[in-house]
């Protein structure tokens, strides 16, 4: 594994059956992502962009090949170890927002600390700092119900943010926006791939994938393109 690779996959395989039908959802892809990268990846309905990020995410494993995340390898790991490497090294950002209904903006982004046993104080004050990162300090006592969607999503970066992960998964993360707001929240992951973050987008939109600094294209499970973005100066 390169010294700089957060992720390396060699040849992941993974297959699911549907009715009696078998899906070839990834056939042996080998990827390879450093540190403080920009990456989005993309292709058409079914191409195995979701699988992959499920794979990476650790919320999924491959039935064959390899993943290794910062220098483990994760693709041998069992449900819990999983877990442990996904509370810790990957902040997820979904199209949805995944926020508690009830709970403040606060609440929802110290939720990651709860599981991880930080205590009360501490996990108070990472979840204040990140939502000053995403710029919503004057919105952390508001409710889901009382806030913009592009508030919403932001709360929802804050939240990946808190546990200061490896990576930063974001799947579809303006799917629900309008492109004022859209525009806004990339605007804000390129302030945050600029302050070093490691960032994977998962989109289906040329316009949301322009930003990042280099572009992979699944198709039928595979690796179909993979270049450096031309519209980006590095």
């Amino acid at each position: 594994m390169g010294v700089s690779a957060v992720i390396q996959t060699h040849n992941l395989k993974r297959t699911y059956r549907m009715g009696g039908e078998l899906i070839h959802a990834l056939r042996g892809v080998d990827l390879s992502i450093d540190k403080g990268e920009y990456v989005a990846i993309m292709g058409p309905s079914g191409s195995g962009k979701s699988t992959l990020m499920n794979v990476i995410g650790c919320l999924d494993t491959p039935d064959e090949g390899e993943y290794w995340l910062n220098g483990r390898l994760v693709s041998d790991m069992n449900d819990r170890e999983l877990a442990r490497v996904r509370n810790r090294d990957v902040g997820f950002v979904f199209q949805t927002f995944n926020l508690l209904p009830r709970a403040d903006a606060l609440h929802n982004v110290e939720l990651p600390l709860v599981y991880a046993g930080v205590k009360k104080k501490e996990r108070i004050e990472r979840a204040k700092k990140a939502l000053e990162r995403v710029g919503l300090a004057s919105r952390m006592h508001h409710r889901p119900n009382e806030m913009s969607g592009g508030q919403r999503q932001r709360v929802a970066i804050a939240r990946a943010l808190v546990t200061e992960p490896s990576i930063l998964l974001a799947d579809e993360p303006t799917g629900n926006l309008d492109s004022a707001t859209s525009e806004e929240i990339m605007a804000l992951f390129d302030d945050l791939h600029a302050s070093g973050h490691t960032i994977i987008l998962v989109t289906h939109e040329p316009d949301i994938a322009a930003h990042a600094r280099r572009i992979i294209v699944l198709r039928d499970g595979a690796i179909e393109q993979d270049y450096p973005n031309p519209r980006v100066t590095h």
